[in-house]
This record gives structure tokens, C-alpha cells and sequence, in this order.
């Protein structure tokens, strides 16, 4: 169990042997959890206080502590009177470990913790943390521009089937996210699944450092982000960083079908294994069919090996995520039976979700972010499904640079060729509208409106028989707000039909 005693020790240097007799009592003072929300906290919680782009947490450690949290990081003056009972610690690297010279712990007492950088502190005791678990703990990261989260739900799926598996839950794989997940680990887990985001050079070389995978899976690069990082180029740089974190007796999963990917090999000290659709992979796949909501099917090959697959995964692209997962588990010594039997255990939460729509339709809300790639496979998942019209409701692509243009363009063509009617909604989409006339849809089937209102007010008039309708565009555009109309339009229809 994480204690107090590991709090401290987590701050210093590795040569950190000389403070362990000056904690007395603190290794038997159990942290429950570490949070960053003091709503959240409990009693025996770690509170770590972060400013935020809103709100600061260094403004509710009295709350936090006051909830039952026995310590606090915190890199900012705290009014210590509106703290009863509140022990202030200065663990500072000016004045650590002198700060413990003579110190002790009175039980009952919270712990504020002033240290150099609140974000800091949480990730060193991630990695502290993170460190008391080796050998054991096997531990698989994951990156890529798109299907990061759909590829480590499938691989934790796959190997639950046999192991205690940690993963990071919902959007936790950044700066925070990740040593929040790694902080969760017990002596239970055998295996964690660290899906590992970017939004500049450095960040995943940070978190291969916390986390110390064994095992590392690159997606794609594409341009997502290009407003922070530039180039394509640096993207790739970026992602790289995980395949050159992963060490010598450890294996780097590399998708053949990319070009920038497969050129990744050239910097790992790991053995690679590539993944695509043609047989110069090392695990491929053909024979692929789409049966819309009914999942896919295709044929995995590995050297003279065959083995056909039946699963339900959305989306001829899912074929992609399934060899990802197929890769590690057998990695991992599993068979390829058992591989499917790990396909077809429960679907895991990934982030496209079926909803009821009005009139019977089905809405695909695949509402939380979008990129030139992942919305085209969302296109081509919509024309896989016969359930009446195809209605693509489709918002503006964020953080695209100087690709913005060109990827919205690409997506209206796409969108003209499958879709029956267009919802543009976005200052951007503009050029999905465009180009899906262009490409040859007819131009009273193309609506392009400002916002989410406008959109709901046209699906209103459009929608008057059952439709299947793809919801999608980037985390900023809030367009869970179109799913959420259209879900109170099927309960207000079906009120009139009572």
C-alpha cells in the first residue's frame, strides 16, 4: 500500500536512504488514493493541488482536507489558520531532506506538503510508485494520433482473459492522467495498459519514464495537432519517443500500413513486429467484411499460420485496432483461439456509442474528437449500415494548422459519396459542405449551420422516418449536445405516439 512514508521518499534523489529513519510513523499512515478534484476526496486521500485553466486547485485544499484527505501538495502559500490541525512540511529542493531533521508526525494532523511543483511531485511519486512493482508488473503503452483509446480497450479486454489488468480510464493519458492511472496500481495488477496523448515533443518520452513499458504499440501518425507541433514531421518525432523508450529485451508493434510508422523501427533497441493489410507485415489481415452494427469479419495471418475472425468491433478500420490487440496477446503466449475468445468477451467502452434517435433512427455518437482519418472511417462505418437514410451530421476538425483546409475537404468529399444528407455545423465545416457538393451530392441535401442549435433545428425538419445518423467532430465543438437534442427528440416523439 502507498503510505505517507512513500510520499516522502518519493521526493528526493535516488541516494534517498538516509531519510527513511526520519519518517517514523509515516509508514503506517495508508494513502487511500491520490486526487486532484477535491470534490472527489475521502478520508486518507492525497490531495494534489493543480491550477488549471479555470480554477486553481491550491484555492480548495481546505475543502480537500476538510473531506478527510491527511495530506496535500502544494506549490503555492496556503492560509494555514483556516486549516485546523493543519502541518506544514517545506519539501522544497532547497530544503529537502533537512525539512524532516527532528520532524514528527502527530496523528490526527493533515499534511500540507509545499514543494517546488505540485505536477512534479504527482509524477515522481508516479514513477516511485510505478518502479515498486518491477519485475513483475508488465506494462504495454500505447500512442498513435488516432484509435489509441479503442486499441488499449481491446488489448485490456484480450488479456483480461487471463491477467489483473490496469488501464487508464476514459481521457486520463496525459500529464496528469498518467501518473493518476500508474498511482492506482496494486499488488494484484499483473499487467497495465497506458494509452500515452501528446500535445508537444517530450511528453511521451516523460511518460515511458513513468511508466517503464515493455511493450509498445504505435497507431498512425496524422496530422492532429498540427497547430502546437507544426509538421507532420514532428508529429512523428513525437510518437517515436515511445518506440525508442522501449529497452532491448522488449518488443515495439509497428504498423506496416504507415509509412512514417514502419520508419520507426530504425530507432528501437526492441525486437519489432509490424501489423497491416498486406502480407509484408509480420501479422496481417484480408478477407475483411463489414456487417455494419453486426461487427466485421477477416482472416489473420502470421508466417504459414491462418485463422478466421469473427467480432464485433464497428468499421472496417477496426481491423487495424483487432491486429494491434492480436500482436501483444500473442506477445503475451496467447493462442489464437484464445485471442477471439477475448474478442468476444464483453465489448469494451469505446468512445462510438449507439443511441436512439427519433423515429426509430440510430445515432452514432462518435462525439469525442475528430481528425481527417477517424471521421472518414466513421463515414465508412455509416455506409456499411442499411437502416434507412444516412444522415451525416459532421462539426469542425480543431488544432489542423495548415492542413485544415485540404482534411475538411476531404471529409465533405467522403461525406458526398456516402451520406444522403450533410449537417455542416462549424466555422470550418464550411469546406466539408462545399466539397460534398463537389463531389457530387445534391445541393438541397448539404445544410450548413453555425452552431449545435441550428443543427438540431434542421435535423428537426429532416428527420420524419427512421435514419441512422453519424454525430462527429472535435472535443471543442461540444457536439454531445446534437446527441443529447436528438435523444429528447425520440422521447418527445414517442410521447406523442403514446
Amino acid at each position: 500500500m502507498l503510505t505517507l512514508a512513500d510520499v516522502f521518499l518519493s521526493l528526493g534523489d535516488p541516494i534517498i536512504s538516509g531519510i527513511a529513519g526520519r519518517l517514523a510513523g509515516l509508514e503506517k499512515m495508508a494513502v487511500r488514493q491520490v486526487v486532484i478534484d477535491s470534490r472527489r476526496v475521502l478520508r486518507g486521500d492525497l490531495f494534489v493541488a493543480l491550477p488549471g485553466e479555470n480554477v486553481d486547485g491550491h484555492f480548495y485544499v481546505g475543502h480537500a482536507l476538510g473531506r478527510g484527505a491527511i495530506a496535500a501538495f502544494v506549490h503555492q502559500d496556503i492560509a494555514l489558520d483556516a486549516i485546523p490541525n493543519a502541518l506544514w512540511v517545506d519539501a522544497r529542493a532547497a530544503s529537502f531532506p533537512g525539512c524532516l531533521q527532528g520532524f514528527h508526525y502527530q496523528e490526527g494532523a493533515a499534511l500540507i506538503i509545499r514543494v517546488d511543483d505540485s505536477l512534479t511531485a504527482l509524477q515522481r511519486l508516479s514513477a516511485y510508485w510505478r518502479a515498486k512493482f518491477t519485475p513483475k508488473l508488465r506494462t504495454i503503452g500505447i500512442t498513435g494520433s488516432v484509435g489509441k483509446t479503442t486499441t488499449k480497450e481491446l488489448i485490456a479486454q484480450v488479456l483480461s482473459t487471463r491477467y489483473n489488468v490496469l488501464k487508464n480510464e476514459g481521457n486520463l493519458n496525459n500529464e496528469i492522467g498518467v501518473p493518476l492511472t500508474l498511482l492506482n496500481l496494486r499488488p494484484e495488477h499483473e499487467v497495465a495498459v497506458i494509452e500515452m496523448g501528446m500535445y508537444q515533443r517530450g511528453e511521451i518520452a516523460l511518460f515511458a519514464s513513468l511508466a517503464q513499458p515493455q511493450i509498445g504499440v504505435v497507431t498512425m501518425v496524422a496530422p492532429v495537432h498540427l497547430e502546437r507541433l507544426g509538421n507532420i514531421e514532428n508529429i512523428a518525432l513525437a510518437k517515436a519517443e515511445l518506440v525508442e523508450a522501449i529497452p532491448a529485451d522488449g518488443v515495439v508493434v509497428l504498423n506496416d500500413d504507415d509509412d512514417r510508422v514502419r520508419a520507426m523501427a530504425a530507432v528501437s533497441k526492441a525486437r519489432v513486429i509490424t501489423y497491416g493489410l498486406t502480407p509484408r507485415a509480420d501479422v496481417w489481415a484480408d478477407e475483411i467484411e463489414s456487417y455494419g452494427l453486426d461487427g466485421i469479419s477477416f482472416t489473420l495471418h502470421q508466417a504459414n499460420e491462418a485463422f478466421p475472425m469473427r467480432v464485433p468491433l464497428l468499421g472496417r478500420h477496426s481491423v487495424h485496432t483487432a491486429l494491434r490487440a492480436a500482436v501483444v496477446a500473442r506477445v503475451e503466449g496467447f493462442t489464437w483461439e484464445q485471442i477471439l475468445e477475448g474478442f468476444l468477451s464483453p465489448a469494451p467502452q469505446l468512445r462510438l456509442a449507439v443511441a436512439a434517435g427519433p423515429f426509430g433512427s440510430l445515432v452514432l455518437d462518435d462525439t469525442y474528437n475528430a481528425s481527417e482519418e477517424s471521421t472518414i472511417a466513421a463515414l465508412n462505418l455509416l455506409n456499411d449500415i442499411d437502416e434507412g437514410a444516412r444522415i451525416a451530421v459532421l462539426g469542425d476538425m480543431l488544432e489542423l494548422g495548415d492542413a485544415e483546409e485540404q482534411a475538411h475537404r476531404n471529409v465533405g468529399c467522403r461525406a458526398g459519396l456516402v451520406a444522403h444528407t450533410i449537417v455542416a455545423v462549424g466555422t470550418r465545416s464550411k469546406w466539408i459542405a462545399e466539397e460534398a457538393v463537389a463531389c457530387g451530392a445534391a445541393i438541397e441535401s448539404v445544410h450548413h449551420v453555425p452552431d449545435n442549435a441550428a443543427a438540431l433545428a434542421v435535423l428537426g425538419e429532416l428527420i420524419k422516418e427512421k435514419s441512422v445518423i453519424l454525430v462527429k467532430g472535435s472535443r471543442g465543438m461540444r457536439m454531445e449536445e446534437i446527441v443529447s437534442g436528438l435523444s429528447e427528440m425520440a422521447g418527445l416523439a414517442w410521447q406523442d405516439n403514446k
